[in-house]
């Protein structure tokens, strides 16, 4: 597909196949793109087993009051990131939701920073409990902000 698509699947679909299949996926343009990539002017680029990269472009619509790209940014970026290191790791029926996240800002970001990626990367998958780790790059490799996350796994509701 040419163009992004943004939108949601059915959790049937999203059930029936692997974390990596289903991110792979949205890479390739099989599945949409999850609306908030949309809001927030980012997507995926790559994924691969426990890891996952999307880039995005800072934009001054997201200024905060202090002229400088607001902190939510960067943290939305890091959250998908290694929410989707972890979410690559699930097979077939199971799902994940963040339990924590933490983060620190090294630089401030500005329009005039360039694309940015944001790469997750596994620490660790359990049974029930995963985390992973990763930063926010500018195009030149400085380093923006870099953060953990824990996840907790679970079966998939089926309904």
């Amino acid at each position: 597909m040419s163009e992004r698509e943004y939108g949601l699947v059915g959790r049937q679909m999203l059930t029936s196949e692997s974390g990596l299949s289903f991110l792979q996926g949205i890479v390739a343009g099989r599945h949409p793109h999850p609306p908030i990539c949309r809001t927030m002017n980012f997507h995926f680029v790559q994924v691969s087993d426990g890891r996952a990269a999307l880039e995005a472009m800072p934009d001054f619509a997201y200024y905060n009051p202090i002229g400088s790209v607001h902190g939510g940014f960067a943290a939305t970026l890091l959250d998908t990131a290694l929410g989707a290191a972890v979410f690559s790791t699930l097979a077939q029926g199971e799902t994940w939701t963040t339990l924590e996240l933490k983060l620190n800002f090294v630089r401030p970001l500005t329009q005039e920073t360039g694309t940015v990626r944001a790469e997750g990367r596994l620490i660790h998958r359990g049974r029930t409990i995963a985390t992973s780790e990763g930063d926010l790059k500018g195009p030149d490799g400085k380093l923006y902000a870099h953060a953990t996350t824990t996840c907790m796994i679970f079966p998939a509701e089926q309904r």
